[in-house]
């Protein structure tokens, strides 16, 4: 089991930057990906970015492309989400979640993953 906390989300204005944590209460393998995922009221929820543990490689969807950067503190156990140039349309639930080897083609793909956190709500306003 593992159990995953957010924290880190708020209300800014467009324009305006936030930093999301996400901390795992352990990684069973190294093979482990975290992502983050947002979900709009009324819409399905969207892959945002994803990092693989092992090797820091990242991937982000193409509506965060260029603004969105994930991160990882290994020794922490503790992913971040740093969001700049925040629009209305990135308003949303953010959540972190876990998963092991999951294919790159996949990574922001939500069934892939095992554990997920509670959530933070993101809120931008124009």
């Amino acid at each position: 089991q593992v159990q995953l906390v957010e924290s880190g989300g708020g209300s800014v204005q467009a324009g305006g930057s936030l930093r999301l944590s996400c901390t795992a209460s352990r990684y069973t393998y190294s093979s482990s990906c975290m992502g983050w995922f947002r979900q709009a009221p009324g819409k399905e929820r969207e892959g945002v970015a994803a990092i693989y543990r092992r090797t820091g490689n990242t991937y982000y969807a193409s509506s965060v492309k260029g603004r969105f950067t994930i991160s990882q503190d290994i020794a922490k156990n503790t992913v971040y989400l740093q969001m700049n140039s925040l629009t209305p349309e990135d308003t949303a639930m953010y959540y972190c979640a876990y998963g092991n080897a999951i294919y790159r083609d996949y990574v922001l793909t939500s069934k892939e993953y095992t554990y997920w956190g509670q959530g933070t709500q993101v809120t931008v306003s124009s």
